[in-house]
C-alpha cells in the first residue's frame, strides 16, 4: 500500500516576501522569519530521487529540533517555534558562505582523498599508515563552500581568510563552536551506542549575532557507525555498520546511477520506497533513542498549512 508523502509544497500566504525551494526543504520567507518545510524528497549524488519516502521529513525535522535544543548552550540557533512535525519557524540570518565539515573519522570524502595518495584535506595534515574508518588522532575541520547549484568544493582556512568568506576574528569563533558542537553530538551518540563519524554545520548572522542554522546531526548531514565491534571491524578490515543514507547510494549504484548524465534511474517500487522509509523511522530511533510517532499524514498538506497559520497568526 502506498503511503502518503509530501513531495513538495505551493503554498501563497499572506504577508509571504520569497519562496525558495532546495533538494530537500521548502523554505518561506515572512520578513525577518523563516519557514522551513521539510518536504519527503530524497536526494542522492546532488540529484532529486522521483519519488517521496514517507516521513522522511518528519524523521529530519524532529532529529534536528532535538539536537538544536540540546546544544543551544554552546551556541544560540535560529529555531523559535516547531509548530508541526515537518515545520520549522525561526530567524532569516544572513548565511555564512561556507559550511563547517568536521571529521573524527578517515571516512567517506577523506578516506577516498586519502586512498588516492593527498595526505592533506582543506590545509589539513593527515599522517600516514591510516586506514579507511580508522579514528583520527584529533577531530579535523574541514570546510567545504556553500554552493547554490552543483557540488560544494573542498576550501582551506588560509583560503576562507584570503577570499574574505568570513573575517579571522569570526571564523575562530565558528571554529570552537563546531569542535565543542561536534564534542557534544558525539557524547549523545555514545550514550545510544553510536560513533558520530563526521557532521557539518551551518552558520549565520541576526542582528549581528552569530546562529548555529539549518539541520544538525541527523541522518543527512552527518555519518554515524555503531559503536559494538567497532575496533574488531577495523582490526579484521571488515567495514563499519553506517547508520546514514549511504543506504540509499548504494542501492542506486548497485543498480548503475551515480548521479552522471546518461545514467537512468532505477525504478522506486512502492516495496523500495516502503523499505527507505522503514530505514529511516529506524534511524531516528536509534540516533534519538526515542520511539517514533508517525503523524497524521492523510491530509499533510492542509495540516501544515494551519500550523503555519496559527504560529504565525495569519
Amino acid at each position: 500500500m502506498k503511503q502518503h508523502a509530501l513531495k513538495e509544497t505551493n503554498y501563497n500566504f499572506n504577508g509571504q516576501d520569497k519562496f525558495y525551494r532546495g533538494k530537500v526543504r521548502d523554505v518561506y520567507t515572512f520578513g525577518d522569519k523563516l519557514v522551513m518545510i521539510a518536504s519527503d524528497r530524497i536526494s542522492a549524488f546532488d540529484v532529486v530521487l522521483p519519488e517521496p519516502i514517507p516521513y522522511k521529513g518528519q524523521v529530519l525535522n524532529t532529529i534536528a529540533a532535538k539536537f538544536l535544543e540540546a546544544t543551544k548552550d554552546i551556541v544560540p540557533n535560529w529555531v523559535t517555534e516547531v509548530p508541526d512535525p515537518n515545520v520549522t519557524i525561526g530567524y532569516a540570518c544572513e548565511t555564512y558562505p561556507v559550511e563547517m565539515v568536521i571529521r573524527g573519522y578517515l571516512a567517506g570524502h577523506a578516506w577516498r582523498t586519502y586512498k588516492s595518495g593527498k595526505r592533506e584535506l582543506c590545509g589539513v595534515q593527515l599522517p600516514e599508515g591510516l586506514k579507511e574508518n580508522d579514528k583520527l588522532p584529533e577531530p579535523i575541520i574541514t570546510p567545504t563552500t556553500k554552493a547554490h547549484e552543483g557540488h560544494d568544493e573542498d576550501i582551506s582556512r588560509e583560503e576562507i581568510l584570503e577570499q574574505g568568506l568570513v573575517s579571522e576574528e569570526e571564523y575562530k569563533l565558528l571554529e570552537e563552536y563546531t569542535r565543542a558542537l561536534f564534542q557534544r553530538g558525539t557524547e549523545m551518540a555514545a550514550k545510544q551506542g553510536l560513533i558520530l563519524v563526521d557532521t557539518k554545520y551551518e552558520f549565520g548572522k541576526f542582528n549581528d549575532k552569530i546562529y548555529l542554522i539549518d539541520e544538525i546531526h541527523t541522518p543527512d548531514s552527518s555519518r554515524y557507525f555503531y559503536a559494538k565491534r567497532y575496533e574488531e571491524r577495523q582490526a579484521a578490515g571488515e567495514p563499519q555498520k553506517q547508520l546514514s543514507k549511504e543506504f540509499v547510494r548504494q542501492w542506486l549504484l548497485e543498480n548503475g546511477f551515480a548521479g552522471k548524465e546518461g545514467q537512468n534511474m532505477p525504478e522506486m517500487t512502492p516495496e523500495k520506497i516502503n523499505e527507505i522509509s522503514d530505514r529511516y523511522i529506524e534511524l531516528y530511533e536509534k540516533v534519538t533513542g526515542l520511539p517514533f510517532k508517525k503523524a497524521d499524514n492523510t491530509q499533510m498538506e492542509t495540516r501544515i498549512e494551519e500550523n503555519i497559520k496559527n504560529a504565525l497568526s495569519l
